[in-house]
């Protein structure tokens, strides 16, 4: 082959979408192309004339603009256009211009055709013009079948069950008559029910029958009631096998209802789950419960760090590792407290100890600090009840350091006095906060509006919840604001969508994914949500509640979600190999380092987070200029 042809083979090679295609393939593209020299300002394609080839930028820039002259996009070296008028009647539908002396190739229109009929990832690239080109692949490995299995697959028996008034005794002699390690406890039916249907009141499992009855020496006779768990957590039928670990991990249960159409179908419990998962995430919460100490504790890091390298190694998506990374962490969090109490004794008023940030969320990572924060019971007196409270949200926040989850630099931490209140004074503070925005409560909004619990009474932060959710979304001065501060963290892109890089310690270019990428998504998914009242806290259950609110479109949302998606799993995919390799993770990327076909795709992302902030902009204008904080 010629030399001419090599190089452009090559230079091909190093770009979406020819950089997955064969060498065969290459070499047959580089025969065919004609090469076009273009001065800046001159037009390259017209609207509404004839096309006939791919357009691929060898050199130079291009603005691609839509048929009313509104800039649509601007392209550089590497990049295509013109398909669109391909797959549509060979006519343009979307002018081109340089804006730079540019050299183009032009690759043959029945060529193209050929292409996209033989390659599906070249045609799916092409055929998303004007869309984003970003798409979540479902999990293909190990973890998919978390995803594909039903619930109802691991139901081997059916429900077992006692009514009401049973004593534990005879509670005892059923389960081991049946063999089983739980009993459903049914209750009369309620009012307007069938006659024979019954509800089911509650669960009891063997671990309650010995901590509950035996080592607390109540008689034989007694009420299984009053020993049962009431009103028990329950999941459908139909739902997923990694929706089950969810519940399981976020509400540190082992035996959990199956459901179909409200009635009782079988009961699955741990081992049901941990045969689909070698190493998982729900056996290292097992562990962590039966812990004794903050020492014991630490010790499970390396597990921790085990089972998140084992779901990227199974294709796991950011969305199950993140959720099964932040169950982990409330997991942690809860153990302490338990503990903490050991040792200090019972509260002297009830509190509940919420979660702030991704854990709330449930998009926990490898790489991350610990925010935190007490909700007592109005009784709280400082002067009375103070120091249990700082001895018990010191123990944790030091237990949480040595467990690798390291102190808030910003002291968002229950040990902070400020952060360690009653509800009234939060509710005093999350008041203040939307109808007095300023900078610093600006920044507290966007740390504090991602909460949840983890111990204790969740009615004191579900409190809050429903304070944020009617305030927020009835506030638009609070929203405009809180959008400002969504758009100070811009993507990374540059004039011609090329990254703009930062340098590190060793003054290697690099992108920081979190600062630039995952947060400001957050940010600004969190704005919307808040406009639309709603209390979901995980970004992917924010978006369902504005999609259900038609404030964005659907083409919108899903490429948020595939952007939000994309960066996470680069992130996940970094720090697992910085564990790899022995170092610390973190989440800074060299773009030099990464495949052509990923540079492309984080360009797609960081453009969806550049039009999703501009709409935010343009959705908030007045408030958004010159406004005093």
């Amino acid at each position: 082959m010629q030399v001419e042809l090599i190089e452009i083979r090559d230079h091909l090679s190093r770009f979406a979408p020819f950089d997955g295609l064969p060498d065969d393939t290459l070499d047959d593209i580089a025969r065919q192309i004609e090469v076009a020299y273009f001065k800046a300002g001159s037009d390259i394609l017209r609207y509404g004339e004839p096309i006939d080839e791919l357009h691929y930028i060898r050199s130079g820039a291009v603005e691609i603009y839509r048929r009313n002259g509104e800039l649509y996009n601007r392209l550089s070296e590497g990049e295509v256009f013109g398909q669109f008028g391909l797959l549509r009647g060979h006519k343009v539908r979307l002018p081109a211009r340089a804006i730079e002396d540019s050299l183009i190739y032009f690759i043959p229109g029945q060529l193209f055709e050929q292409l996209c009929e033989a390659h599906d990832a070249f045609a799916d690239f092409v055929e998303a013009e004007g869309q984003s080109r970003l798409k979540v692949e479902e999990p293909q490995g190990k973890a998919s079948e978390l995803m594909k299995i039903k619930v109802r697959k691991l139901v081997t028996r059916r429900t077992v069950s006692v009514p009401l008034g049973t004593s534990v005794q005879e509670a005892a002699q059923v389960m081991t008559e049946h063999g089983v390690s739980s009993l459903v406890i049914f209750g009369p039916p309620t009012t307007g029910s069938a006659p024979q249907s019954q509800i089911m009141a509650g669960i009891t499992t063997d671990r309650d029958l010995r901590i509950r009855v035996l080592a607390e020496g109540l008689p034989l006779d007694t009420p299984v009631d009053k020993v049962m768990s009431p009103s028990p957590i329950t999941i459908q039928a139909d739902d997923s096998v990694f929706e089950a670990m969810l519940c399981m991990l976020r509400n540190n249960i082992h035996h959990l209802p199956v459901v179909h159409r409200q009635r009782p179908v079988g009961v699955i419990n741990l081992s049901d789950i941990i045969k689909y998962e070698s190493q998982s995430s729900l056996y290292l919460v097992n562990s962590i419960f039966n812990k004794q100490s903050v020492a014991e504790l630490q010790a499970l890091l390396p597990d921790l760090r085990a089972t998140f390298l084992r779901m990227v190694n199974e294709e796991a998506s950011a969305h199950m590792i993140g959720s099964a990374m932040s169950g982990i962490g409330r997991s942690l969090t809860h153990r302490l407290l338990e503990l903490a109490e050991q040792h200090l004794g019972p509260p002297p008023v009830p509190y509940c100890y919420m979660v702030l940030g991704s854990m709330a969320r449930d998009e926990q990572l490898i790489v991350t600090d610990q925010d935190n924060a007490l909700v007592i019971d109005n009784r709280f007196d400082p002067r009375i009840h103070d120091e249990y409270f700082r001895q018990l949200a010191t123990f944790v926040s030091d237990g949480l350091a040595a467990c690798g989850y390291s102190y808030c630099k910003g002291g968002i931490m229950g040990s902070n006095p400020k952060w360690r209140q009653p509800l009234r004074v939060w509710r005093s503070y999350f008041t203040q906060w939307i109808e007095q925005p300023n900078p610093e409560t600006l920044l507290n909004s966007s740390i504090f509006f991602d909460l949840d619990s983890v111990y204790g009474e969740a009615g004191l932060v579900e409190n809050l919840k429903d304070l944020i959710a009617q305030k927020a979304s009835s506030n638009p001065l609070f929203l405009a604001n809180l959008a400002r501060n969504a758009l100070n963290r811009k993507p990374p892109l540059g004039f011609f969508r090329t990254f703009v890089m930062e340098k590190d310690g060793q003054q290697n270019n690099i992108i920081n994914l979190k600062g630039r990428g995952t947060a400001p998504l957050t940010d600004l998914i969190r704005v919307h949500a808040l406009a639309a009242g709603s209390k979901a806290q995980n970004s992917l259950e924010r978006l369902d509640a504005i999609a259900a609110t038609k404030l964005l479109t659907e083409d919108a949302i899903t490429q948020l979600r595939n952007a939000l998606e994309f960066l996470s799993i680069v992130r996940i995919r970094h720090q697992a190999m910085d564990l790899l390799e022995g170092r610390e993770p973190d989440n800074y990327i060299e773009p030099e380092k990464v495949s052509a076909n990923e540079r492309h795709n984080l360009k797609s992302a960081f453009q969806v987070l550049s039009n999703a902030q501009q709409f935010l902009r343009f959705r908030y204008p007045g408030q958004l200029q010159n406004r005093p904080l």
